[in-house]
Parts: structure tokens; C-alpha cells; sequence
């Protein structure tokens, strides 16, 4: 089982379509997903604590597991119903499968730790973590365009933002 764990991690953070298709497929892998989503977020967590943030590992579990939690169902709901192709046969299981993986290269935030190198560190795991998650989404909702998967993560990308903005608008303290 670990050698599975450890190939498919592996096989995600490489970008590989197949791993992918493999994690979208296992109904089993989920328990598994969900351990890369947390071991990103503890890698974050030792990361940052070099730069004096982290605001505290379970903090960081605990918004990382909402984050992926909540992503998973607004991809979803983009993807299946707004944008489908004609290919599409998902369900929010695959979803969460594929972007849990999809947050592997967020182990490498341990890096963060050495000096000089946080920032550069975050910077490119970001981003990384960004084509992970264009190559799971692909994978999950069946499509043959990057391109689309491309533009259902940008709209959710926009919406989750504008919610976050609209929350802390109504949310936030008040100014005076």
C-alpha cells in the first residue's frame, strides 16, 4: 500500500495524465488524498515557521482540508454542469481523489525552511501546485482540452475569490 501511496505521489507531482486517470479511478484512494492534502499542509507549516508565520500547523491542516474539501465541490459543480464535455462523467469523489493528489508538490514547502530559499520555495510549489491541479481536473471531468480544464479552474478560481471578497466585506470589522 505504501509503495502505491508513494508512486502515485510521485506519478502526480510528475504531471503524469495516467497516474491521475489511476487515482480518479480507485474509490479507495480517497483516505489517501486526504493524506497528501494534510502532508502538504504540515510541509507549509515547517516551512513557514523558518520565516516566523505559520500561525500553526493544525490551523494550516484545518484550512487546507476545508480549501480542498470546498474546491473539489465548486470544480465540480463548474464542470459537470456548467462546462461539461461530451465526455464528462464525474462525481465529487474523483474530484477530491485527483485534487488531493493535486496538492503533492506542497510537500516541498519543507524547504522553506533553508535560508534564503522561502519565498522562491512557496513561489514555484505554487505554481506547480497550479498545473497539478489543471492536469487533475482534466483527468477527473474527462476532458480532451487543457484548455477547458484551464478555464473551469480560472472561473472557480474568480468565484472562490470574490466570495472570500464579499465575506470579508460583510465580515470584516468596520471601518471608521
Amino acid at each position: 500500500m505504501t509503495s502505491t501511496y508513494l508512486r502515485r505521489l510521485v506519478g502526480a507531482v510528475a504531471l503524469d495524465s495516467t497516474t491521475y486517470e489511476e487515482i480518479e479511478a480507485d474509490a479507495g484512494a480517497t483516505p489517501a488524498a486526504l493524506s497528501t492534502v494534510v502532508l502538504a499542509a504540515v510541509a507549509t507549516g515547517i516551512g513557514l515557521s523558518s520565516a516566523g508565520g505559520a500561525g500553526g500547523i493544525p490551523q494550516l491542516i484545518a484550512i487546507a482540508l476545508l480549501g480542498w474539501a470546498l474546491w473539489a465541490l465548486l470544480i465540480f459543480e463548474i464542470g459537470t454542469r456548467l462546462f461539461p464535455a461530451a465526455l464528462t462523467r464525474a462525481d465529487i469523489g474523483q474530484l477530491l481523489r485527483t485534487l488531493g493528489f493535486a496538492a503533492g508538490p506542497g510537500v516541498l514547502n519543507v524547504l522553506g525552511v533553508l535560508p534564503g530559499l522561502g519565498a522562491p520555495v512557496f513561489a514555484v510549489t505554487q505554481l506547480w501546485v497550479l498545473l497539478a491541479i489543471v492536469v487533475a481536473v482534466r483527468q477527473a471531468l474527462d476532458y480532451a482540452s487543457t484548455g477547458r480544464a484551464v478555464a473551469v479552474c480560472l472561473l472557480g478560481w474568480g468565484l472562490s475569490t470574490a466570495l472570500v471578497v464579499i465575506t470579508g466585506f460583510f465580515a470584516g470589522p468596520v471601518v471608521q
